[in-house]
């Protein structure tokens, strides 16, 4: 399909300024000058909008997305072990297919395009990340070793299963390997794990340094920090994406820096959670590669990469009392090429740039609460509160139009979302004593 977009202020590498965008097929084929033959199948008049990279969610668990507000004002252990893995253990694989819809529409309503998804359904996870139009980085999350031999040895079959499965047949879809934290995986288990992503040549995407309890015991059984116990194994190179990155020492910052990590800050879920902030100014200074992950709907409550922009910014000035440690422009790398490097996924998407990707976003910036609209970036980051993309454009195919979604029946997916909170008793939790 070709696409022609006119008159749109468009973020491009270079600055913010009106253009025509040319879409032929999966890719960007120019910018202002028609490609010779250029004939449109579909022409959007970009008059009063504003055209982003899609931006890109680099840690979440799609699957958990009905969970959102099932148990918030909680300390991290009762919410994760009392109430949230209580809870997964009691979904099935259909509840999980919905879920993942369910946050894909979240994310392409607020204009991401892709995410990196850590789960625990094999092949429904996939397959909604195909069905939706996303594009996404998938993992099984991967637990076990010590005392859970075998379920360990399982998750890894699995693993290995839906990477064989899909690997290479479409362009939408890449792998990772996923040790969900040091605290659920044994030391052979990880060193397991890090020899695997090795043979595959796959990534890493974990939990690392989220809370103070985790490396009071991390210290307690390896004497060593959890940064520190991951290197040690072999999980820290390039291509890892480690989430939180919340309780580090400068060291844990010199490992990741040196072993070109990237660190995914979930300033949402951390804060809801009481877990704290990254250290910032030390991991910008050391050069590390920072995006922005929403974590799950259960901790966060929202998968929109545009609620981190303005809560990270906002945050970390705060908290370092320096305006300019986190400006808007910083922000907006953070949620485009920044985290298409942390997917892999750089010379794909992530930029508005000739050969890339088509993955574009496309906002109304005809609105009160933007007026004067100046700089696109700082409007982003600081005057976008409940700011919906109108259209949605990935691998080159209009997944949402007009705030309409293209490629599947929304109506469907709430219902299906209604009928499985139902079974699962969680409105029930709710209205009990209404």
């Amino acid at each position: 399909m070709r696409i022609q977009i006119n008159n749109i202020l468009a973020v491009l590498p270079d600055g913010a300024r009106k253009c025509t965008i040319y879409v032929d097929g999966n890719s960007i084929a120019a910018i202002d000058n028609a490609p010779e033959g250029f004939v449109a199948d579909k022409v959007i008049d970009g008059t009063d909008k504003l055209a982003t990279p899609g931006f890109i969610n680099a840690h979440t668990h799609n699957y958990m997305t009905l969970m959102r507000s099932y148990a918030d004002d909680l300390s991290f252990e009762d919410w994760l072990f009392g109430q949230i893995m209580p809870l997964e253990d009691r979904l099935t694989p259909e509840d999980a297919y919905w879920s993942c819809m369910l946050g894909a529409m979240e994310m392409l309503r607020s204009g991401t395009t892709a995410y990196l998804d850590m789960h625990m359904f094999p092949d429904v996870t996939v397959q909604a990340a195909l069905d939706s139009g996303m594009r996404a980085v998938i993992s099984r999350g991967l637990s076990g070793g010590g005392e859970d031999k075998e379920g360990g040895a399982r998750r890894i079959r699995e693993a290995r299963s839906e990477i064989e499965q899909y690997s290479g047949k479409f362009d939408r879809i890449g792998f990772m390997l996923a040790p969900h934290a040091m605290y659920t995986c044994g030391e052979d288990y990880m060193r397991e794990i890090a020899e695997l992503a090795k043979e595959l040549n796959l990534g890493i995407n974990t939990h690392l340094s989220e809370t103070d309890g985790e490396v009071r015991g991390c210290y307690d059984k390896y004497d060593c920090s959890p940064v520190e116990l991951y290197d040690r194994f072999g999980l820290l190179k390039s291509t890892t994406v480690a989430a939180h990155c919340v309780r580090l020492s400068i060291n844990d910052v010199t490992i990741l820096a040196n072993r070109d990590v990237s660190a995914a800050i979930n300033t949402g879920s951390n804060l809801k959670l009481g877990n704290g902030t990254p250290p910032i100014a030390s991991l910008k200074r050391h050069g590390v590669n920072l995006c922005f992950g929403t974590d799950s709907a259960a901790s966060n409550n929202s998968l929109s990469i545009i609620r981190e922009m303005q809560l990270y910014s906002l945050v970390h000035k705060g908290v370092a009392k320096d305006p300019t440690i986190a400006p808007a422009t910083d922000c907006f790398d953070m949620a485009t090429k920044n985290g298409a490097k942390a997917l892999g996924l750089k010379d794909v998407c992530g930029e508005l740039k000739v050969g890339l990707k088509a993955d574009i976003a496309i906002f109304d910036i005809a609105d009160p609460g933007r007026t004067p609209f100046t700089d696109p970036k700082a409007v982003m980051c600081y005057a976008s509160s409940g700011w919906n993309a109108d259209t949605v454009i990935i691998n080159g195919e209009i997944v949402m139009d007009k705030g309409e979604f293209t490629l599947f029946d929304s109506e469907k997916i709430l219902a299906e979302v209604k009928n499985s909170c139902k079974r699962l008793g969680i409105e029930e939790k709710f209205t009990a004593n209404v």
